[in-house]
């Protein structure tokens, strides 16, 4: 059976590659997209509660690398400032599909996000690309160019479908997030195969979880939400953030703790603000002056109430009238209250994690096309490679970019 000839081929449907796919074809090359799943870009329509966050407007292009995670963050600075945050949303804007800004720049449909998908997958037609889906890659081999032939070397592909040969092959096919809809190590396996580096994956943009008997006071508050400032890290490696905290049975979740886990180290603590912005010492020595409620009572105009009752109901010197209240005891609370610290016992894993950290080593790939140093004609974009941004419209943005640099390479 002969092989199907193509220029480019372009591994993983997801948002990086069917946005590389629509692009390299409409530069006027011969495009191939596979995937393996059957269905269309999961990843997106499930992204954002189902409206999809395609970017963030709060990106600074002129230093983006504020925004990501990685070994070398500056890697990403160079795509991110030649296709910004405000390209995309032209192209949303030019689809029709009507969005909204949420929260800290980020960007939502209106709508259901099956319409970021649409919009690609008629980018992918307007650019001529054709399209197997589902479609595994068994293996993926390089020839060199035979001497005295002209050209270089070809790839070799066999797929499901049947052989395929061509120039260029780009590898757009994720990380190892959220297994249930398809995620695989392909990527890793394939950059391996070449002779790159990969920095050790770990799940990023997840939630943490808390083992043992300290832990067994907070696991009823499950549910409860409120924002905190929380911070992780000593010296220049500290990081925090201000979002909202969310209470679960296993551990805790919500904005902020999403985006310090990508931050976070095994066996490091975590300090958290319960009040941020109030001093706490100040408020409940006020209260001791002038009030005669339970210190569970006073502290709910500070905290949410189920906070309050579960620290409270822990020290026996706290069930008390506030005015009784040793101030030591006050202190000691309004110091916890600000500076809690707690040390996870681990996250939630790949099942749960939004992204996959780490990746293909950025030092193995040029900055300005995502080609390999190495490795002529071998590209890796979007979250297979060691890039990995906050929380917020931030890695759909990565996706976007290293598929137009990438894109505009090939």
């Amino acid at each position: 059976m002969s092989a199907a000839s193509f220029d480019v081929v372009v591994i993983g449907a997801g948002a990086a590659g069917l946005f590389c796919a629509a692009q390299a074809g409409q530069r006027g090359l011969k495009v191939l997209l596979v995937d393996h799943s059957e269905r269309i870009g999961e990843k997106i329509r499930i992204s954002g509660g189902g409206r999809c966050n395609f970017t963030n407007r709060d990106l600074d292009p002129r230093a983006p690398q504020k925004h990501f995670v990685g070994e070398n963050p500056n890697f990403c600075r160079s795509a991110l400032s030649r296709y910004t945050p405000q390209q995309f949303i032209a192209l949303v804007d030019r689809h029709g599909i009507a969005h909204h800004e949420k929260h800290k720049g980020q960007l939502f449909c209106d709508g259901p996000s099956q319409q970021i998908i649409d919009l690609l997958l008629a980018e992918c037609a307007a650019g001529g690309v054709t399209h197997w889906q589902p479609c595994s890659v068994r293996s993926l081999a390089f020839s060199d160019a035979s001497e005295g032939e002209a050209g270089a070397g070809r790839y070799q592909i066999d797929s499901s479908r049947g052989p395929v040969e061509a120039a260029r092959v780009v590898i757009a096919t994720g990380g190892l997030s959220i297994p249930q809809l398809g995620a695989s190590d392909f990527g890793y396996r394939i950059a391996r195969q070449f002779g790159l580096n990969v920095v050790a994956p770990r799940p990023a943009l997840v939630p943490l979880t808390f083992a043992g008997e300290g832990w067994a006071p907070y696991a009823g508050l499950a549910g409860l939400a409120l924002p905190v400032q929380i911070e992780t890290g000593a010296k220049k490696e500290r990081m925090a953030f201000h979002e909202d905290l969310l209470f679960t049975h296993r551990g805790l979740s919500g904005p902020a703790v999403l985006q310090i886990s990508s931050y976070w180290k095994e066996g490091t603590p975590l300090t958290i603000d319960f009040a941020p912005g109030i001093d706490v010492a100040e408020a409940l020595g006020d209260a001791k002056a002038r009030s005669r409620k339970r210190i569970a009572n006073e502290l709910a105009t500070l905290v949410p109430s189920r906070l309050a009752d579960a620290w409270v109901g822990e020290d026996a010197a706290l069930q008390r009238p506030i005015n009784e209240a040793a101030d030591r005891a006050l202190n000691a609370l309004a110091e916890r209250i600000a500076r809690w610290q707690i040390t996870p016992a681990g996250t939630e894993g790949y099942k749960k994690a939004e992204v996959t950290a780490g990746g293909v080593d950025t030092r193995e790939l040029s900055s300005q096309t995502m080609e390999s140093k190495q490795q002529p004609g071998l590209y890796f974009i979007g979250e297979v490679v060691d890039v990995t941004g906050w929380l917020g419209g931030y890695n759909f943005q990565w996706a976007w970019a290293s598929a137009h640099a990438c894109a505009q390479a090939l």
